[in-house]
């Protein structure tokens, strides 16, 4: 399934399409409930909220499961990538965020590719954003909050924030990237001027809807304060034309794959029942 050359321009220009029903309910309920056990295991690529309880988000985990290995080739997903990107591709990162009800934390205002340059040595953002939507998304459950265009801007470069812990393990090396205290967010008179400049949107809508969107676009989410729990699903597909120059300090490989074989269509849809 591949976009329009009106949606392909859509993104190009705002940073960002949004579909929404993508997906059926029936889809995303074969989704939720292969996710619900992985949420249960207590691994390194689960990352908990600050109350120690409540999982944030959990990464990597299509590199262990047969549905979401299949999940990032479908064609209604992969194609799309590879028309945006424009090379072979494959899987820089996955994850689940899960800003549960009442308790889901704020995800500062950040651009995500800061990260993957100074962290994972990937020269160039030659990288696109995926997003599933598990639950509906209203204006309460902390939806994804974008400035549209933001992405022309370029990398905003960040200094980043110290990160202090007593953990002496390798956890604290990295932690701070997928905390409520990001190491690169950004500062609140450059997201003024943005949203001055830009504007800014709130995508929302049914579980099943898709986002699209560009590594450099400045986006963050509120806390959800809400009764409505609000997960989704990112996959950020990297093309193997712009695989990372090797690094003294290595992030896991949960959070930076280094699979970086080209991925293959799928010729059957996983989702409905054809395994």
């Amino acid at each position: 399934m591949k976009l329009s050359q009106r949606d392909l321009s859509a993104y190009h220009e705002q940073g960002f399409h949004f579909l929404p029903w993508y997906f059926t309910q029936q889809e995303i309920d074969i989704l939720k409930a292969e996710l619900r056990s992985i949420f249960l295991k207590d691994t390194p690529n689960r990352i908990m909220e600050k109350d120690g309880v409540t999982v944030r988000s959990v990464y990597g985990t299509h590199a262990e499961n047969k549905l979401l290995e299949r999940l990032v080739r479908l064609p209604r997903l992969l194609e799309p990538a590879l028309q945006i990107i424009g090379h072979n591709v494959y899987v820089h990162q996955f994850k689940v965020n899960c800003k549960a009800a009442f308790v889901g934390d704020v995800w500062e205002w950040h651009q995500d590719y800061i990260f993957w340059l100074k962290e994972d040595g990937i020269l160039n953002p030659y990288l696109l954003n995926i997003v599933i939507f598990l639950d509906e998304i209203n204006e309460f459950n902390g939806p994804l909050l974008l400035i549209p265009g933001s992405h022309r801007e370029d990398i905003i470069d960040v200094v980043g924030r110290e990160h202090i812990s007593s953990d002496a393990s390798a956890n604290s090396a990295w932690i701070s990237n997928l905390t409520a205290d990001l190491k690169y967010s950004l500062d609140q008179s450059t997201v003024s001027r943005l949203v001055k400049k830009h504007g800014i949107v709130g995508p929302k809508g049914p579980a099943g809807s898709v986002l699209f969107f560009h590594p450099n676009l400045v986006h963050g989410s509120s806390p959800n304060m809400s009764p409505f729990d609000r997960s989704i699903i990112i996959i950020t597909y990297n093309s193997v034309e712009n695989i990372p120059v090797p690094l003294k300090m290595r992030r896991p490989v949960f959070l930076a794959s280094r699979d970086y074989q080209a991925l293959a269509v799928l010729d059957y849809d996983v989702l409905q029942g054809n395994l």
